[in-house]
């Protein structure tokens, strides 16, 4: 685990890189973020993660799929609790690329990456982080 970081300005913990993948390997689904006819788009996607690279599946002719080949795109996972009022929040940042080769999406295929969304989803994207940072709110308990 890394150090723990000072608080930023709103009092939320600043996590280390490792603990930023930690936190994303325990949640299903995040949120892409990329342009869609020069507009900020996002969509929420199922994923698994490959080291640090995050991969995701899409369909042949997809929006996602022609939006982020070797673009710059964003990738947000998070959990909260409503109840502790406690939660993460990890964003990525880096470039998408498609999957091209065969014995590579065959390797993919074994990551136990299933999308949720109904239709197949032959292509693999793979994104890249160059930037990664995370925050968490920890409430103390009560006295």
């Amino acid at each position: 685990m890394d150090a723990i970081a000072p608080a930023d300005s709103a009092g939320l913990e600043n996590l280390g890189r490792s603990d930023c993948f930690a936190l994303l390997r325990t949640v299903p689904i995040g949120r892409i973020v990329f342009t869609e006819a020069a507009l900020p788009a996002i969509q929420p996607v199922n994923f698994v993660l490959d080291g640090e690279d995050v991969i995701i599946q899409t369909g042949m002719g997809s929006k996602l799929a022609a939006a982020t080949r070797s673009a710059v795109v964003a990738f947000e996972g998070d959990q909260y609790d409503e109840d502790a009022l406690t939660g993460w929040s990890v964003v990525l940042v880096g470039r998408a690329e498609a999957v091209a080769d065969a014995a590579e999406r065959t390797r993919l295929a074994t990551l136990g990456l299933t999308p949720w969304a109904l239709g197949d989803r032959p292509h693999y994207i793979r994104i890249r982080p160059e930037i990664v940072r995370g925050r968490r709110l920890n409430r103390p308990a009560a006295l």
